[in-house]
Order: structure tokens, then sequence, then C-alpha cells
């Protein structure tokens, strides 16, 4: 059956490899992108689908009520993949607003316009919303994090998404609206913007600069490979039970210290360093405020109820991620640069 599926946030790092998923493997499905195309939204991440027959981008802001209705008024839709998001949680202690207003206000101006337009006649219809481990807040050296852990955001970031996890939650039981929700640990891959852990150490490493590594290292963090991740949304998507939350995790625990020596590792034999050679530009730097000491996820139900598992272990995703980031020079650079930010004018406007 045609179906046209809008996704937010679709030029991200999360967004583009669902974009590309959809579009691929989905021929019958009409895949429309939403994106701000702020900082982290680069359009050089879906280069190679953007001309599909079945995708289309839009360029817009989910806070933007008039955009979003006139989205909602020129297609069809059926279903609703929300991703867009202000993510780096050090952004959200300098400027806490921006992330109120993206990953609150913008949820709500999406979910008044799918109530609007499905006026009830939900058959066929999904609102999924994505979200993060961080709304449960922070655990000890035990313990997993499951679908039914009480909520105890530490951060603007985690606050504003746990917010709006509550607001869609909302929607489903006052207005019968279908919606799923998804919380998945840290993920990790190509195409991921180099302010965040994993490609800035790739670069910084690569150039021979200092490894910022917060406090000891000893905060512990779930990893995913991103296109695991993408494959949970899919099935998510196609086989979750309206008003259902599911745990996506990597079932892969590493201390941030720990992950950084591994990458060291890996980096030295790809760029025929001496071992122990990139060990040397770690650099212990204050630590983040209210930084969470743990995240791990259960995600037993998403595996028992609809059959996921994630593909790849850390070592082999690790190593997959740094070949990317070294054959993808100009991708990097263009972002480190800010050039990136012109293959939309050059791509679209200037048309």
């Amino acid at each position: 059956m045609r179906k046209t599926i809008l996704i937010t946030g679709g030029a991200g790092f999360i967004g583009s490899h669902v974009v590309r998923r959809f579009v691929k493997n989905y021929p019958e499905y009409n895949i429309l992108n939403l994106d701000a195309l702020t900082y982290a939204g680069n359009l050089e991440n879906l280069i190679d689908i953007e001309k599909s027959l079945n995708y289309k981008f839009i360029k817009g802001d989910i806070t933007d009520e008039v955009v979003v209705e006139k989205v909602f008024n020129d297609f069809p839709i059926d279903g609703v993949i929300h991703l867009a998001a202000e993510s780096h949680v050090d952004r959200s202690i300098s400027d806490p607003m921006a992330f109120i207003k993206t990953n609150i206000l913008g949820t709500v101006v999406l979910l008044n316009a799918a109530k609007q337009h499905w006026k009830g006649n939900f058959e066929g219809k999904l609102f999924y919303h994505i979200s993060t481990d961080e709304v449960y807040g922070s655990l000890g050296d035990e313990g997993l994090f499951t679908e039914e852990t009480a909520y105890d955001p530490r951060s603007p970031y985690s606050a504003s998404k746990a917010s709006s996890d509550h607001l869609v939650r909302a929607y489903h039981h006052t207005y019968g609206l279908p919606v799923v929700i998804s919380n998945c640990s840290n993920n990790y891959g190509p195409n991921h913007f180099p302010e965040k852990f994993i490609p800035l150490a790739i670069n910084n490493i690569k150039n021979g600069k200092p490894i910022p590594v917060y406090g000891k290292g000893e905060n512990v963090r779930d990893w995913l490979y991103v296109e695991d991740h993408a494959a949970a949304i899919d099935l998510i998507f196609h086989k979750g039970e309206p008003g259902d939350t599911y745990n996506i995790g990597g079932n892969n625990e590493w201390k941030n210290i720990d992950l950084i020596k591994l990458l060291c590792t890996i980096m030295d034999t790809k760029l025929n360093r001496a071992t122990g050679e990139s060990e040397k530009l770690i650099t212990y730097v204050k630590d983040r405020a209210g930084h969470d000491l743990r995240y791990a996820i259960d995600s037993t139900k998403l595996q028992k109820e609809l059959g996921w598992t994630p593909s790849l272990q850390f070592e082999e995703g690790l190593t997959k991620t740094v070949d990317w980031y070294l054959s993808n020079q100009k991708w990097l650079d263009d972002i480190v640069s800010g050039n990136y930010q012109q293959y939309y004018n050059e791509q679209y406007q200037n048309r």
C-alpha cells in the first residue's frame, strides 16, 4: 500500500540513516524529510538517495506551526517518525531555552497537526516519537533501565526529552492518537557530527590534538551502532503496539576512558603509529555539570516481542566507524570549516 511517511530531523545523524533505510527498503512509500538544517543537519549525509523518486526534502522548523500545517495540508501523511531534536547535553547546559523550544514545543506542534489532520480516523496512522535513555537519570554500578523505570532527568536536554515523552503519551490517552515511543542508548557510526564523543576523538587523534575526557573517564555508556538503531526504528514503526514504549540498547557498556583507549589502539593501527602513541593525547578536563554516572538499557522487550537484535559487536562497529571517517575526510573537513551548510543553497535554494 502506498504510504506517505514524514520523518523529522532526517538530515541529522540518526535521521539520515533512517531516511536512507526507508527510501531504499520501501519504494512503495513516499518519504518526506522535514529538517530545519541547524548546525547538525547536513544534506550531504543523503547525497546517495536525494534523487530517488520516493524521496522529498522539505526545509522547515518543527516549531513553526505554519510550516508544519502546510506539510500536512500538502501531503496525505500516514505516519510520523519524529527524530528532530536538540540533543547535545553540553549545549543544553549553556542554552536550555533552545532545547525547550525544539524538543517540547516542536513535538506539540507535530502532535497537534497529526491530531487535527487525522481527525479521529486513526486507522493506518502512527506517530512514532524517538527519545533517549537519558530521561531515566543515572544508574549506580548495578541495574538496567527498563520500560518501567521511573523518569529522573538530570540535564536540560534530558528534561526536555522527558517532557516531550509525557506529552506524546498524553495525546495517546487523551485523544486516542496512535503513538509509540522508543528510548535508545548512545549511538555511534558514520555521519555523526564531530562535537560528539567518538567522532571528536577520531578527528583529534588523526590531527594530533588533545582528546578531552570528562573527569576521570569513569562514566559508563551503552553504545549502539546507528544502523542497528535504524533497523529497530523500522521494526517498531511497522510492528510496534500503539501506546507502547520500547527500549533500544546495545548491551554494550563501556567506561569512557576504556572506550577512548580502544579507539586509540584502533587509530594507531590504521595510521601506522606506534602502539600507545595516540593515548598520549588523552587530556582530562573538568567534569560536566550534573554528569550522569552510568546508563544501561535492557532491550529484552524489543528482542522478545519484535525479534530485534543488534548486528555488530562494539569492536567491529568502532573499526567500521573509524574506517568511514578516515575514508570521508572531505565530509569531515566540510563540517569543521562550516562549508557543509552551503550544500542546501547549491542544491536546492539556487535552482
